[in-house]
Order: C-alpha cells, then structure tokens, then sequence
C-alpha cells in the first residue's frame, strides 16, 4: 500500500511497471548499487558478500559504471543512509513460507513472474528528502543485486526449454532442466522514487541463471548460483550484441534507461 505502482504479474520481458515516463526525468540522483542477501531465499544459500568476494567486485565494477553512464548524479548526503529502503521484488509467485507455489492456471509456455515494491520506511524517506536537497535533484534511483527465482519456459512442443532473464535476453537451457523447480537468477532490480519516497516506475532485469537438473528436482532441491557464477558473470559477454558487451554492463544500462526514460 502506498508504494506508487501496484503489483504486476509478467509472462514475458520486459519486466517493468509504473508509469510509462514519457520525457526523461530532468534530474536524477542514485544510491550505490546494494547487494540483498536473502532477497527470495534464505540469506544462507545466496553467495558471501564483502571486500575480496566475487560479489564485492562486481558491485566495485557495477557502481563504477553507473556513474560513468552519466544518466544520474550520486546523491551526498550529511548522515549515512538508514535502513528501509524501497524494496522492489521479482521471482514467481509466493506461498506464505516464501516458496514458489504453482496453481492449475499455470503455463509452462509462458509462467508468470511477480513484479512489486514494498514502500520504506519514514526515516528513511526523511532522509531521501534532505539527501535529494543537497544534491539538487528531483528523484532518485534506488538500485539492488540480488538472486531472484524464474520458471523456465518450454520453448516449443519438441520440449526445448530457456528462461527469459530481460529486456532482449533469453538463454536456453538444457532439456533435462526441470520444469517443476524454479532456477536462480542473479538479478538487477530497481526502482525510480520522489522525495516522499513513492516509486514512479520499477523493473528487473536477469542476467544468469542457474539451472536445476529432473535429477536435483526430483529429490525435492534446487541449483544455487556460487562464487564461481558471480566470477564467470563479471567476464561474460553478450554474443549477440554488436561489440560483445559484457552482459551485466547491458543489463544495468537497459535497467537505468528503462527508469530513466532514456537511451540505453
């Protein structure tokens, strides 16, 4: 409730919600992109954080590239940042222990993913305003690394399967990847906020995935993403992309681009 854009329930990328800007935003401040552990599952199972870790360095990475994209300012503020920022979420939908439940509407040619945001708290928006003052901007972009869970699409009746991660991106993933089990996925997750700290427009945009075997799923567990996914990631490259861009680096400039409402 009050959070500024409502629930939405995806088949497809991409994964977006809000108002459609139709202008860019005449000024925008960020935070430094954020690592949530424990954003869909518990905070055990997704990958260490901290100076030295894979996730540590591709934060350095990704933080060092969103201000050189040159789309917003970062935002300086007197004291440091409180805790209960705006969290905006993006997997299948939940039961009330957090695991991914199915229903008898399910499609396994096009599952549904939940996009939402939960509203922050007051100190928090308190201090968003005075940080949003002194940096002279009218919005800012909350931004978050973190794992989500997707269900993998059966692409076509000779049982191909591939999960759509984005804006653009789909990778296809072996045909003993079960369909009953979702895959994790490390994502990029944002949010466009105003001073009160309502959100404008949200998004997500996946970047790997990491598939469970019929094997794994049939004993009841699931393939988690490792130290050495993050490591891997940092180094992969968009092969159908002119130039071959590093797929975090397009990720987090459509994500940006996409909230922004400017050119990726």
């Amino acid at each position: 409730m009050q959070s500024g854009v409502g629930d939405r329930l995806i088949a497809h990328p991409p994964y977006y919600a809000g108002k459609q800007l139709e202008t860019a935003l005449a000024r925008v401040g960020h935070l430094p992109i954020a690592y949530q552990r424990g954003a869909s599952q518990d905070a055990l199972f997704d990958p260490a954080e901290g100076a030295g870790t894979p996730v540590g360095q591709l934060l350095t990475e990704m933080n060092a590239y969103l201000n050189a994209l040159g789309k917003s300012v970062p935002l300086t503020s007197s004291v440091a940042e409180p805790r209960g920022s705006p969290d905006v979420r993006f997997g299948c939908e939940t039961d009330a222990a957090g695991d991914c439940e199915r229903d008898e509407t399910f499609d396994v040619r096009a599952p549904q993913l939940h996009l939402s945001i939960a509203r922050p708290r007051r100190e928090w928006v308190a201090w968003l305003s005075d940080a949003l003052a002194r940096t002279s901007v009218s919005h800012a972009l909350v931004l978050t690394l973190e794992v989500g869970q997707y269900w993998t699409r059966q692409k076509n009746l000779r049982g191909s399967k591939e999960v759509e991660l984005g804006t653009d991106y789909v990778v296809p993933v072996p045909w003993l990847t079960s369909l009953e089990t979702p895959v994790s996925v490390l994502q990029l997750t944002g949010a466009v906020v105003d001073q009160n700290g309502r959100a404008i427009r949200i998004g997500a945009e996946g970047m790997l995935a990491r598939r469970t075997s019929l094997v794994l799923s049939s004993e009841g567990g699931q393939a988690l993403i490792t130290d050495d996914d993050i490591a891997a990631l940092r180094s992969l490259r968009r092969d159908d992309l002119s130039g071959k861009p590093l797929v975090w680096q397009v990720a987090l400039s459509n994500l940006v681009a996409e909230l922004t409402a400017t050119s990726p």
